[in-house]
């Protein structure tokens, strides 16, 4: 598999981030790692708390020519001069937030392991449906995304996908060929250095 065909890093923050360090962190790792985009995944509801912190990585992405999501805050998109949102209810409402927003701005679906979620958000206007955990995992119901429907997405659907959710460097080996972007957020953040854990992943994309 060319580097060309490949498929591309989509970096997820950690949940709660310490303003003081993370953006240093962060700028390292965008310097060595090749990422398409960055999706700020706060657990916070506080408005001026995920306002300070948009501002301090959307600097640091924009600089280097990465967009920016925010999982769940549509209504912030435009306020913090972000690039789109990432929706984590299988794209409810995408079709009015498509109307409302415009083409320009980015919408995404996290659609779990539902193939009619992905196609109704696909069919709705997404750019790119989201599918997870592609790993066991004791999280949420505990279901797992079939590989076979990503391979069936990747050959029958032109909306790009993106596998996330305990990927492993085995994982990712094995899914290279039928998925866009892998994200990646939880399996690096919790390690002792995110840049190491992040490059081995990424090169594991190789086979």
């Amino acid at each position: 598999m060319s580097t060309q065909d490949l498929p591309q890093i989509y970096l997820v923050t950690p949940s709660i981030i310490n303003l003081q360090t993370y953006p240093e962190q962060l700028a390292r790792i965008l310097d060595e790692v090749d990422i398409a985009c960055l999706r700020l995944g706060l657990v916070s509801t506080d408005e001026d708390e995920i306002a300070r912190t948009a501002d301090a990585l959307r600097d640091v992405a924009h600089t280097r020519d990465i967009m920016l999501v925010i999982e769940r805050h549509a209504l912030m998109v435009d306020r913090l001069g972000l690039d789109g949102v990432h929706l984590m209810d299988g794209g409810h409402n995408l079709r009015q937030l498509r109307k409302d927003m415009g083409n320009e701005v980015i919408l995404g679906a996290f659609c779990n392991t539902s193939r009619h979620q992905g196609i109704g958000a696909g069919e709705a206007g997404a750019d790119y449906v989201s599918f997870g955990p592609v790993a066991a995992s004791t999280l949420g119901d505990g279901n797992q995304v079939d590989p076979e429907l990503l391979s069936w997405w990747s050959e029958m659907i032109e909306v790009p996908v993106v596998a996330e959710g305990g990927l492993t460097q085995d994982v990712i080996r094995n899914l290279s060929d039928r998925v866009d972007f892998f994200a990646i957020g939880p399996e690096i953040w919790n390690t002792e250095n995110p840049l190491t854990s992040l490059q081995a992943l990424a090169a594991a994309r190789n086979g």
